[in-house]
């Protein structure tokens, strides 16, 4: 039996895609059930990752029935106030990177799936190796299970990488905080029209405040910051907010205001850059499991990415899953390597000293 530990995007597209390819799984996640917790915003889910795995999955129709192609929306400022681009996709254009609430994304994926396959309220707190590469798990809920493979895609704080290494994420010098505005377009329509349909960036040095205009209507918020650990605790107030961005235009600053405090403030952690592991019989990670790395809206695509490689690996390793990982993790860890220091560099472009020309460069091609 497969177990997957985690029902984000990559856990459950690689569940999909076993089903598709008449492999059986379970899918263990902590949450008591899919209406547990909010998913949070959006995810731009990308053609060339992806989209190609949801394609495998059988699921592009009603990928594209849920995504919002006028989600790559996008507006770019300067402090300011001064729009340095707008871009408005038409109605015909290609949905190369298209938006889709979180909701949306996993309840396609969800459906997708036969019932029992998710197996809700099952946190995992220890497997134990039982030898030739099945492992037996235990679960919070005092439960256990066995697998023939254990696929961690558990997230930055995986319960399963540590059968494979030491590594543990660390504080990657950036600190989130994000708020919403709720039903924006009758709440606050002057600030919906603002932000527009998709994308909203105002970029200074080492500091940017985005927004984002989700499919339910809400608007969610983000300032990003370069500064240490903890140094935004405790920002809980519109006022606190708002006076991160001290001398920015009041166009700006009165997005931050609206939201609904208090905000959740979020460190932004990662693994090591290339991240390697000694093969373990019997198990593997996919995701931010395996290269947890800066935010720059790849995060699922790569989970995703990995799950369509590692189906197709145990579906072509019938009877064989150490030579399934053989053959999957050189191919997801040099994906991972390359993408995460292209992530690097542009997340250094957004907190230059000239952030928002920076990226003006970016966008066109400049260089």
């Amino acid at each position: 039996m497969i177990a997957i530990i985690g029902a984000g995007p990559g856990g459950l597209t690689l569940a999909r895609l076993l089903h598709v390819n008449g492999i059986e799984s379970v899918v263990y996640e902590r949450d008591a059930s899919r209406t547990a917790r909010p998913q949070g915003g959006m995810l731009d889910i990308r053609a060339g990752s992806g989209q190609l795995a949801l394609q495998e999955a059988g699921l592009e129709a009603p990928f594209r029935a849920a995504a919002r192609r006028e989600g790559q929306d996008m507006v770019l400022l300067d402090p300011s106030g001064t729009v340095l681009l707008r871009e408005d996709t038409p109605d015909d254009a290609a949905m190369d990177m298209p938006e889709i609430d979180r909701t949306d994304l996993r309840n396609l994926l969800l459906d997708s799936l036969p019932e029992g396959t998710v197996q809700w309220g099952k946190a995992l707190v220890a497997a134990e190796p039982l030898g030739e590469g099945r492992h037996l798990l235990r679960f919070a809920d005092g439960t256990g299970a066995e697998s023939d493979l254990l696929v961690g895609a558990d997230g930055a704080n995986s319960r399963v990488r540590p059968l494979l290494c030491d590594a543990k994420p660390a504080y990657a010098g950036i600190t989130y905080i994000e708020g919403a505005i709720r039903d924006a377009a009758r709440t606050r329509p002057e600030l919906a029209a603002q932000v527009g349909r998709g994308n909203y960036w105002a970029l200074g040095p080492g500091l940017h405040l985005a927004a984002q205009h989700n499919g339910d209507g809400t608007i969610r918020v983000y300032i990003a910051a370069r500064c240490p650990k903890g140094a935004l605790d405790g920002i809980d107030t519109a006022d606190a907010g708002a006076a991160l961005l001290d001398g920015w235009h009041p166009d700006i600053v009165r997005l931050i205001r609206a939201c609904e405090p208090p905000y959740a403030v979020r460190p932004m952690t990662v693994l090591p850059l290339g991240l390697a592991w000694e093969p373990r019989p019997g198990v593997t990670l996919i995701g931010d499991a395996a290269h947890l790395m800066l935010s720059t809206g790849v995060g699922a695509n790569l989970a995703m990415q990995d799950a369509a490689n590692l189906a197709r690996a145990v579906a072509a390793h019938p009877g064989d899953v150490d030579g399934a990982v053989a053959a999957f993790e050189p191919v997801m860890r040099e994906r991972a390597t390359r993408t995460g220091e292209q992530s690097k560099s542009l997340m250094d472009r957004m907190f230059a000293e000239d952030a928002a020309q920076s990226m003006l460069r970016f966008f066109r091609g400049e260089g």
